[in-house]
């Protein structure tokens, strides 16, 4: 069975059940889907050398909700693209409201495919949890480069690294949102390297793939009543299922989040 999260969440983005989930899940809700604090998202900005004169280039960008916060707290340009028309249009409407629709932008874009970008027009590149589910990855990470101006950086989270046994029946749960692409230790940084980046560091932020999904968990069921309202019982049990294992492939450290820091040369 397919489970629903994106449509869900990026449609229904305002409604209090929500709000009260991301709250209860993030802390700091800036509008995030995935496994990532705003402190995260802040200091993977401050490692890819983020600065109110650059301009950024998310792919990935969901629910547009971060990409703004960025723009916000760092007054950097963002470009935010992805495939999930709702987050797009939801990511337009926060930027207006907060006064930064002349800074950061948001376009659907299919990121498995040659970016829509002239060459060099981005000074960083930022991708939170989204690389595990985009094909064809060296073919992108060239494509990050060939839109990266001379040593622009790059950063993306994987949060599909295979670092343990992990069943056929866990993998199914996990896929259950959408398309996934798993990945052995050290495949991310060979395939940087053969894009013609220079790997920098490789950070294990497993941890917070463990909390998050737990926390994320336990709220939705606070809120069982709203969300089942909204998607559904068969949809809101698959999520729950979806969270619980997460939490539990991450405790046990068999499926981990590592993030990839490189510079274009």
């Amino acid at each position: 069975m397919t489970v629903d999260l994106y449509n869900n969440i990026y449609g229904d983005f305002s409604s209090d059940a929500e709000v009260a989930v991301r709250r209860a899940a993030f802390g700091d809700d800036i509008g995030q889907s995935s496994w990532m604090t705003a402190a995260e998202w802040l200091r993977s900005a401050d490692l890819a050398s983020i600065s109110p004169e650059r301009h950024v280039l998310e792919v990935g960008s969901g629910s547009g909700g971060p990409a703004v916060y960025l723009g916000t707290h760092r007054g950097c340009r963002v470009t935010g693209v992805d495939l999930n028309d709702h987050g797009v249009r939801n990511g337009l409407q926060l930027a207006a409201a907060a006064g930064l629709a002349d800074r950061v932008t948001f376009r659907v874009v299919d990121a498995s495919r040659r970016l829509p970008f002239a060459d060099g027009t981005f000074d960083a590149v930022l991708s939170n949890d989204a690389m595990c589910h985009i094909e064809h990855r060296l073919d992108v990470l060239r494509d990050w480069h060939r839109v990266l101006r001379p040593g622009g950086r790059i950063l993306f989270t994987d949060g599909l690294v295979i670092t343990g046994i992990v069943s056929q029946d866990e993998i199914a749960t996990r896929s259950v949102i959408g398309r996934y692409l798993f990945v052995p230790p050290g495949e991310n940084e060979r395939l940087i390297a053969d894009a013609g980046f220079t790997v920098l560091a490789t950070e294990d932020r497993t941890a917070s793939a463990e909390t998050i999904a737990r926390q994320w968990r336990d709220a939705r069921e606070q809120h069982r009543a709203a969300l089942v309202a909204r998607e559904g019982e068969a949809n809101f049990s698959g999520l729950q299922r979806f969270l619980a294992c997460v939490h539990q492939l991450s405790a046990e450290r068999r499926l981990s989040r590592f993030a990839y820091l490189a510079q274009k040369p």
